[in-house]
C-alpha cells in the first residue's frame, strides 16, 4: 500500500522546518553562510516505516541551543553584555565535549572581526591601533568566558511543526487508506 499524503506530509514538515530555520537564521543578517546553506532535510522509506533526518553543519546545534561560559567573571567590566548568556545550555565552553583549540577559536573570530571591520576605538569613538588578531583574541575570550546565547533557529520552527503534524499525519493516513478502500472496491 503506497502512502503518498503521509509521505506529502512528511515532505512538508520538513520544507517546513528548513525554510523557517533559515529564515531565523537570516534576520540577524543579509544572505546566506556556511551553516544557512548546509540546512537540508532527507526522507526515506524503509520496511519499518518513514525516516525523516535533518542535517546542517556540526556547530548549529552551539548556534541552536547556546553555549554556557566558561567563566562570566572574567569578562571585561567594560563589555556591554554582561553575565551567563545560556545557563540552560547543555554545551560548556572548555568541557572537551568537542575537540577544538582557543587557538583556532581565535582565528575565526580574527576572520570574523575583519569581514564585520571590528576595529578598537578610544574613549572618543576614535579607531586606535591593533591588529584584527588582537581584536579576534578579545572577541573569542569574551565569547568563550561569557558563552553564546541560543538562536533557536532549528527548534522554535520543529516544535511548531512538530505540534500540527500529529494531526496531519491522522488525516493523511485515514485519506490513503480510504483511497486503498476504493481502488479494491472498485476492482
Amino acid at each position: 500500500m503506497e502512502f503518498n499524503n503521509v509521505n506529502k506530509a512528511l515532505k512538508d514538515f520538513g520544507k517546513y522546518v528548513v525554510q523557517q530555520s533559515k529564515s531565523i537564521l537570516t534576520k540577524d543578517k543579509k544572505g546566506g553562510g556556511d551553516l544557512y546553506n548546509s540546512i537540508k532535510y532527507e526522507l526515506n522509506k524503509d520496511e519499518k516505516g518513514y525516516i525523516l533526518e535533518f542535517y546542517f553543519e556540526d556547530y548549529g546545534i552551539f548556534q541552536d541551543q547556546g553555549v554556557k561560559g566558561a567563566n562570566p567573571s572574567k569578562v571585561s567590566p567594560n563589555s556591554k553584555i554582561k553575565g551567563q548568556q545560556a545557563p540552560n545550555s547543555p554545551y560548556r565552553f572548555g568541557s572537551g565535549t568537542k575537540r577544538g583549540t582557543f587557538e583556532k577559536f581565535v582565528n575565526k573570530m580574527t576572520v570574523f572581526a575583519k569581514s564585520k571591520n571590528l576595529r578598537f576605538r578610544d574613549k572618543k569613538g576614535q579607531y586606535s591601533k591593533g591588529s584584527y588578531k588582537s581584536m579576534g583574541y578579545v572577541v573569542a575570550k569574551n565569547i568563550y568566558n561569557r558563552g553564546l546565547k541560543p538562536t533557536y533557529f532549528f527548534t522554535k520552527p520543529f516544535k511548531r511543526a512538530f505540534k500540527r503534524l500529529p494531526e496531519e499525519l491522522i488525516n493523511d493516513f485515514v485519506l490513503d487508506i480510504e483511497q486503498a478502500i476504493n481502488i479494491r472496491t472498485k476492482k
